[in-house]
């Protein structure tokens, strides 16, 4: 009984010890990390940064900022995944919205799905919230224009499977909310080689 038992345990510490072993470390947020070679948090950060920076620099904002005694509003709406791979473009929009209002030369006002939520509490405060406290109802502020966009990439692979390339282009667009005027046309490529793995498109 008492080999038994010794047996056991020691076929658990050879198992155990052969398994395989992972270390976590813990980096900044804001770390490049390429691991797959497909699209990732830097790659949305790096989008956002320059397609917004170059979209304030444009004559559009002076000429609206000329007619108007304030900054222009915006909206950031969907961006298309029209690429092969899962890609979460929320992060994609969010980028935009804190690259648009870090900016200073931009409004940004809720999203759709963000002002269902204000929306539903601003009504409820009509009947539970103080009179002094509740928040007025159709005091929103309307966007003059709104930002949209899509990804999509091209996966280039060698026939031996070791190498690959995969190529990503994004488009934005600013278009005015009031005459669908499209007055701000940007463009961001990305391509990434791979080398000494195997993908699939």
């Amino acid at each position: 009984m008492k080999y038994s038992i010794f047996t056991i345990l020691f076929t658990a510490l050879l198992f155990t010890g052969c398994g395989p072993s992972q270390q976590v470390s813990r980096v900044s947020s804001d770390t490049q990390t390429d691991l797959s070679g497909r699209w990732n948090d830097t790659d949305a950060r790096m989008v956002a940064d320059e397609m917004i920076s170059d979209a304030v620099s444009r004559p559009w904002l002076d000429q609206f900022m000329k007619n108007n005694d304030e900054p222009p509003v915006t909206i950031v709406g969907r961006v298309r995944n029209e690429t092969m791979e899962h890609i979460d473009t929320d992060v994609i929009t969010k980028e935009m919205e804190r690259a648009f209002v870090n900016s200073g030369r931009v409004q940004v006002v809720a999203s759709q799905s963000e002002r269902q939520q204000i929306r539903q509490e601003r009504q409820e405060q009509q009947s539970f919230a103080s009179y002094e406290s509740a928040k007025a109802l159709a005091q929103e502020l309307g966007a003059d224009f709104m930002l949209i966009g899509n990804i999509s990439s091209i996966l280039d692979e060698s026939v031996s499977g070791k190498e690959a390339a995969i190529f990503y282009d994004v488009n934005l667009e600013l278009i005015e909310v009031e005459t669908n005027r499209k007055v701000w046309i940007g463009n961001k490529r990305i391509k990434k080689l791979i080398e000494s793995r195997r993908l699939r498109g």
